[in-house]
């Protein structure tokens, strides 16, 4: 079966930035999850990101058997397509703090430059996986990006270098071929966002999927079984555990 991990934002964005992400751990490893998924954007204050805090939030999910991704909104490339290697070096040393066994950026502005060089020294030595994952804009969100970025990487001998965050519903947002990205990008796939998406055009939103959903049941066998995967999808409020525990179980087996 595959590994799942809970996305602290299932538990509702607003609960978590009001409770701190402590708050809704048991309930993610009573429910099984294997992991659990920080969200720096989702951090009270700046004092969350301070390295004691995160070391003690990393303690306090290991204690409870589970592993850690720490996700950052900060983008790997500048809009101007340039490595921002500060920002990289910021989220590192949280997802070092936290122990985390991946830290996850956007893509950015990657322009065609993968600046492959530069991003190895920028990983030298690192504790943490570095996987990027498709965001709901056009900067960041198009296949042909990623494909740019694998084939760069590969092509100056940095092949396998990072790997990829692929979010199963943000592929619509931006008008991109979930089936297609599937198809290109499976062999750099490390870590799977999984929901379905409800709506058209700016009224688009997050849903738990379903087994006959059109997109997430063409997609997900095409991604590796291996990988874990994130529930990245509103639990019903009124009944978060068992939410919770039904999808683990359902996603682990799907």
């Amino acid at each position: 079966m595959a590994e799942v991990v809970i996305v602290a934002s299932a538990f509702g964005v607003d609960a978590v930035r009001r409770d701190g992400h402590r708050a809704w751990l048991a309930t993610a490893s009573e429910a099984g999850a294997a992991g659990f998924e920080v969200r720096r954007e989702l951090f009270a204050s700046e004092a969350d990101a301070e390295p004691q805090a995160l070391r003690a939030l990393g303690a306090a999910i290991d204690e409870l058997g589970m592993w850690s991704v720490y996700s950052t909104p900060a983008a790997l490339y500048t809009p101007h397509g340039a490595l921002d290697a500060a920002a990289l070096a910021l989220a590192l040393d949280g997802a070092h703090a936290l122990g985390a066994r991946f830290v996850k950026l956007q893509l950015g502005g990657f322009a065609g430059d993968a600046a492959g060089d530069a991003l190895a020294a920028s990983l030298d030595g690192a504790h943490t996986r570095l996987v990027v994952e498709n965001g709901q804009l056009k900067e960041g969100g198009t296949l042909a990006q990623f494909s740019g970025l694998f084939d760069g990487l590969a092509g100056s001998g940095h092949a396998g270098l990072i790997g990829m965050t692929f979010d199963i519903g943000n592929w619509q947002w931006p008008g991109e071929q979930p089936v297609e990205a599937a198809q290109r990008l499976a062999p750099h796939v490390e870590y799977v966002h999984c929901k379905a998406v409800r709506g058209e055009g700016a009224r688009r939103f997050a849903a738990a999927p379903t087994a006959d959903d059109p997109v997430f049941a063409a997609v997900l066998p095409l991604l590796p079984r291996t990988v874990p995967r994130g529930i990245e999808f509103p639990f019903d409020a009124s009944r978060l555990a068992a939410d919770a525990a039904h999808y683990v179980t359902w996603l682990a087996e799907a």
